[in-house]
């Protein structure tokens, strides 16, 4: 019987939720870097944004997630009714967002297209794999925002098409270009050279269930 590995237990995040926007069906949150979307299945993994969030608002259900080191932007539900109605949104691919990121070196171009299909690398979880042939279609839009002479980096903005997990790590990984504190897919240069995953969640647009009005929510990048 081989013995069982130790168990990843998160860092505490003493970095606070930021509500963005309230009303009586939905939230738009700032999640900070280091903070689980959900709770994990070990007791001392319990602090996340729905453990968080249902302190005061019961009701909030997660209608997606960010990784544990990605910030920014999302969209919590305050009943089943709202999480529905956006879930189906999510997937029509009606809702549309848009990322920040931090890249290792200078991209060639200004602004392009990266196309692998991604699938779960079983013996290796949770790391995704490029795989042609079991694959999902995966598609990702990239614009330059900024090349930085210092820190050889370049600022770009992701327009994710689909959402497959790690999909904007593992696309910047395949062009070599992984982002930069990337702890799955970068290599050892480009996850020292930042003290944080430098991935963040920027805007959100859907259509809300009620009043049918598009949103639009903005979360500016905070590096």
């Amino acid at each position: 019987m081989q013995p069982q590995a130790d168990p990843f237990i998160v860092p505490v995040c003493h970095d606070d939720i930021e509500i963005l926007f309230q009303d009586e069906h939905l939230l738009l949150i700032n999640k900070p870097t280091g903070l689980l979307s959900l709770s994990g299945k070990h007791p001392l993994n319990k602090d996340s944004v729905h453990f968080r969030l249902v302190q005061d608002f019961p009701t909030a259900t997660m209608l997606h997630r960010l990784d544990f080191g990605t910030s920014g932007i999302m969209v919590v539900a305050l009943n089943k009714q709202i999480n529905g109605h956006i879930t189906k949104q999510f997937q029509a691919r009606s809702v549309a967002k848009s990322y920040t990121a931090l890249l290792y070196g200078h991209l060639a171009d200004d602004q392009g297209v990266i196309e692998f299909p991604i699938a779960k690398d079983k013996p290796n979880f949770p790391l995704q794999k490029i795989c042609f042939e079991t694959g999902k279609t995966a598609l990702t839009n990239y614009h330059v925002i900024e090349r930085l002479t210092e820190s050889f980096a370049t600022k770009v903005t992701f327009t994710p098409v689909s959402g497959r997990t790690h999909q904007l790590r593992i696309h910047s990984q395949q062009i070599g270009h992984p982002i930069l504190g990337c702890d799955l897919y970068a290599t050892d240069e480009a996850f020292f050279m930042a003290q944080r995953l430098m991935l963040h969640a920027t805007t959100l647009e859907f259509d809300h269930p009620v009043t049918c009005e598009r949103v639009k929510g903005v979360c500016p990048c905070p590096f």
